[in-house]
């Protein structure tokens, strides 16, 4: 293997050799990344964690000359994980599954730099039974939310109820709408944004629209429109790494309060009142408002809707 890189955020590329020419992707990956089973790898590339040349492939997929293999361990290992205190809004729970409503300010679960203070650690101490499918690091995880949206995620007490919740995803079979305040009014009732997205290859740390980069489609309607704002309702088809965020931000419309996808858009409001509740609001207007899947195991469709949260509703009211 040769020309590889990683960074912080567990992102890595690898170019194999002609020693590893035939190999299996699963078995090559096991090989060269530390700490990480071949099983877990397995189950990275099956979710589409892990591209070759730009596309997904199966963990059976032979090492062939020239490959470029690209992805992202989405949480390291960790095996000692304890659970803590965190206040959980509980929005439903049977014997099988939970959703929640995260606050903003959360991680989901342990990643680079992070062992304490997440989604997972609070789950550990309200929930005497979850999901090992993804680890202890990931337990009970079925999919994702950033720190900074708040709103619903689904969450697997038992693996069969987690692999079944996957493959909805999976499949495009969950329904995710999320609430989104954007710079810029939006004239037009409705549209869609259909494009690939992958990782900045200038800032690893971020993600970018590219003509390489993974499908990716969003699908938008206006709810309310300010003087120099406009509230989306946007619900997404694909799963992409911050793909709301990175959608709206490549029809420069970016999201209120995102930092990282809106070039210091933030800072150029006139209104000062605006311009310093952005401020006090310490993360980005994004929710994730409503969530539908068929329930694993009784086959019943399961709707759920979370209000936007207070500090989002009282920054509405500035406006």
């Amino acid at each position: 293997m040769e020309s590889n890189e990683t960074d912080e955020n567990s992102s890595f590329i690898l170019h194999p050799s002609s020693l590893d020419l035939g190999k299996r992707l699963d078995a090559f990956l096991a090989e060269n990344i530390e700490d990480w089973s071949r099983a877990r790898l397995q189950r990275l590339i099956t979710n589409g964690d892990v591209l070759v040349n730009q596309k997904d492939a199966k963990p059976s997929y032979k090492i062939r000359e020239d490959d470029e293999i690209e992805g992202e361990l989405t949480a390291p290992i960790v095996e000692v994980m304890e659970a803590e205190n965190i206040p959980l809004n509980v929005v439903y729970e049977d014997e099988h599954l939970i959703v929640i409503n995260k606050q903003a300010g959360l991680i989901v679960h342990a990643g680079v730099g992070v062992r304490n203070g997440t989604l997972v650690n609070a789950l550990m101490y309200h929930f005497q039974n979850l999901s090992q499918l993804g680890g202890k690091s990931r337990a009970g995880i079925v999919h994702r939310l950033d720190k900074n949206t708040s709103g619903l995620i689904v969450v697997a007490k038992d693996e069969a109820t987690h692999e079944a919740l996957s493959n909805q995803f999976h499949d495009r079979r969950v329904y995710k709408s999320y609430v989104a305040l954007i710079h810029g009014v939006v004239r037009r009732e409705s549209g869609k944004i259909e494009e690939n997205i992958g990782r900045d290859k200038w800032n690893r740390m971020k993600m970018s629209v590219a003509k390489n980069g993974r499908n990716a489609l969003s699908l938008w309607t206006v709810r309310q429109r300010f003087e120099k704002f406009t509230l989306l309702d946007v619900e997404i088809k694909t799963g992409r790494t911050h793909q709301i965020r990175v959608h709206l931000a490549f029809l420069n419309n970016p999201i209120v309060g995102d930092e990282t996808y809106n070039e210091g858009r933030d800072k150029t409001i006139a209104d000062i009142k605006i311009r310093q509740g952005i401020q006090n609001l310490n993360r980005f207007f994004l929710h994730a408002e409503k969530l539908s899947f068929t329930h694993p195991k009784s086959k019943e469709k399961m709707d759920f809707v979370a209000s936007l949260p207070n500090e989002l509703t009282d920054f509405l009211k500035l406006l």
